[in-house]
């Protein structure tokens, strides 16, 4: 196991991993990212790639990358593999001053994710709705977006990890402030919210199938084959 000695207290916000369900408050969030560091580089997938393109426009779209572009691999249907890649991990769990991990981000061609934002597939709400079906609730369960922030919030020492629309002006605000950078004391509240979101997200999902019935799962689908 690694255990580190030696962090910065600033980090410069240069590398954006953004992928967003609820897109709220993106739309000023991101240019101001980009106001406070023009040379800031946001990667970003699906839906939410093509909501910061139309932000953009083409005067400013060098400044956004593809995660499948950046990591050479196409989403797989339907959006269910998009972020799970080695180059992304790479950049979110990689430590500053440990040479090994340079030597894999050189080798791979990676680079350090500096923030992520994202926050998850609305689970909570969907099995709220009059139609819920266990099957609708499977498919609200989300994969990706859990890891990534986990793997940002772990490695605080570093990346920020933004899962609340609600932390966006305080977070321009500092980088405004500190010349595009947060504090280590910043990116140690945002992984405790971080862990404590991811937490109260999987006891939902875990309460949910509790109450559902085998016969009931078997309804949600039209055939179930011997």
């Amino acid at each position: 196991m690694n255990f580190v000695e030696k962090v910065d207290d600033r980090v410069r916000i240069q590398r954006v991993l953004v992928s967003v369900y609820d897109k709220a408050g993106l739309d000023a969030f991101v240019p101001q990212l980009l106001r406070i560091n023009p040379e800031l580089t946001l990667y970003s997938t699906g839906g939410t790639h093509r909501a910061i393109a139309d932000m953009l426009g083409t005067r400013r779209a060098d400044r956004l990358v593809a995660v499948s572009e950046y990591t050479g691999q196409p989403e797989m249907q339907g959006g269910l593999v998009k972020t799970l890649d080695f180059k992304v991990y790479l950049g979110l769990l990689s430590e500053t001053y440990n040479e090994d991990h340079r030597r894999d981000l050189e080798r791979t061609g990676a680079v350090p994710f500096d923030m992520v934002v994202v926050n998850l597939y609305p689970f909570r709400s969907t099995i709220m709705r009059a139609d819920a079906t266990p099957e609708r609730a499977r498919a609200n369960i989300d994969i990706g977006g859990p890891c990534m922030i986990r793997a940002a919030a772990k490695n605080f020492l570093r990346v920020a990890a933004v899962v609340d629309p609600v932390d966006y002006g305080a977070v321009i605000e500092e980088l405004e402030q500190n010349d595009g950078g947060l504090s280590l004391d910043t990116r140690f509240r945002l992984a405790r919210k971080t862990f404590a979101y991811t937490a109260e997200y999987d006891t939902t999902i875990a309460a949910y199938l509790g109450t559902c019935r085998p016969e009931k799962v078997r309804d949600s689908y039209r055939e179930v084959l011997p």
